[in-house]
């Protein structure tokens, strides 16, 4: 069933502009590790709706919004019969699973999104994308019955992830990143920059300053940096590999924040009924999941270890089951994820924070 059809309108750079300025910020005094407490979502405008069209999916977008993170309410439901919607920002973000509605029901859903330029890929060129923010709408009978945008407060903590093309916001299907599903765990008051990159390794994201120097800036105290480097380190030396992640995370360090290393997902590559050293990520260097390993023992940093976890996964299911995860059956791909592959990771990512405690219960959803 589609969307009932919503009226095309205008929303002026003032009546947006006005909602913006008029937020009502937090307490300055309630700051914790990651998420503030006490924190409302922001009250739904009708204008608001005035710049959504379409019916399946409705996309609604604000272009006069600066790059910057914003806190969103979005009212699910219809008055008028059962519904099913789910949210999207920006590029195929997942920010809010599908929520269904019984007749006449209204859900209420905030949280809190990152606006960039680029809107997807950080090694995109800038003006990628949509300018401003945008919100997509899809489901089962997709209803949406109100919107409201504030500008967050300035000390909302940031989950910053550096990454791959396996982490990264992908611009388009079926291509998916376990970054681009990782915010529909979260809370308003937590905001998650995917600051990650098809093709990026520890050498290049050091190297090109639109990668790790223009996040550097972004981190603060109580702020979270998740660091997934490995698979297109395959001609990086062990010494050089480590000495990168290194830097990395004293760099991250010096801001106050926290580094949080991620061993690499796996490849569905097997031999026989076990992953082959190409699946599990080993090079000339080694295992680099294991020098990852190594290097948060050493430097005593909080550690993720996706490859473990996804190699029980995949190799519990094996060869033809674990296929769904990945793209093989679209187009012989055996390295990156599909929609429903990264939301997989994308919960194994989120079970270990919630694990180590580096973010707080009440902040996920």
């Amino acid at each position: 069933m589609s969307a009932r059809r919503r009226p095309v309108g205008r929303v002026t750079t003032a009546a947006l502009c006005a909602l913006v300025a008029g937020a009502a910020l937090g307490d300055p005094t309630a700051h914790a590790a990651v998420g503030r407490p006490g924190l409302a979502g922001p009250r739904p405008d009708a204008a608001l709706l005035e710049r959504c069209t379409g019916t399946d999916p409705v996309v609604c977008t604000y272009p006069d919004l600066s790059p910057g993170h914003y806190d969103v309410t979005v009212m699910l439901g219809d008055r008028h019969g059962p519904a099913g919607t789910e949210v999207q920002a920006e590029a195929r973000r997942l920010m809010v699973p599908e929520v269904h509605t019984a007749n006449g029901e209204l859900a209420r859903r905030t949280f809190t999104v990152n606006v960039r330029d680029p809107e997807s890929q950080q090694n995109q060129p800038v003006g990628e994308g949509t300018a401003g923010l945008t919100l997509t709408f899809t489901g089962d009978a997709l209803h949406v019955a109100g919107i409201g945008i504030r500008a967050a407060d300035a000390r909302t903590p940031r989950i910053a992830l550096l990454g791959d093309s396996t982490v990264t916001d992908q611009g388009g299907a079926p291509y998916t990143g376990w970054g681009q599903r990782l915010p529909a765990h979260l809370r308003l008051g937590v905001s998650v920059i995917n600051h990650s990159g098809s093709g990026e390794s520890t050498v290049s994201v050091l190297a090109e300053p639109e990668m790790f120097d223009a996040l550097v800036p972004q981190l603060r105290p109580g702020d979270l940096a998740l660091v997934q480097l490995a698979h297109n380190d395959k001609t990086t030396t062990a010494e050089q590999y480590r000495a990168n992640l290194t830097e990395i995370v004293t760099r991250v360090r010096a801001t106050g924040a926290t580094p949080v290393l991620v061993t690499p997902i796996v490849r569905l590559r097997f031999d026989g009924d076990q992953l082959s050293s190409t699946g599990l990520v080993e090079t000339a260097a080694g295992s680099l999941p294991q020098h990852v390993r190594d290097i948060a023992a050493d430097l005593d940093v909080d550690l993720v270890d996706l490859t473990a976890l996804s190699e029980e996964l995949v190799e519990r299911l094996g060869p033809v089951d674990a296929q769904p995860i990945y793209l093989v059956r679209e187009n012989g791909d055996r390295t990156h994820t599909s929609w429903y592959g990264a939301g997989v990771y994308a919960d194994l990512v989120a079970d270990e924070l919630h694990r180590l405690g580096l973010v707080p219960e009440r902040y996920w959803r």
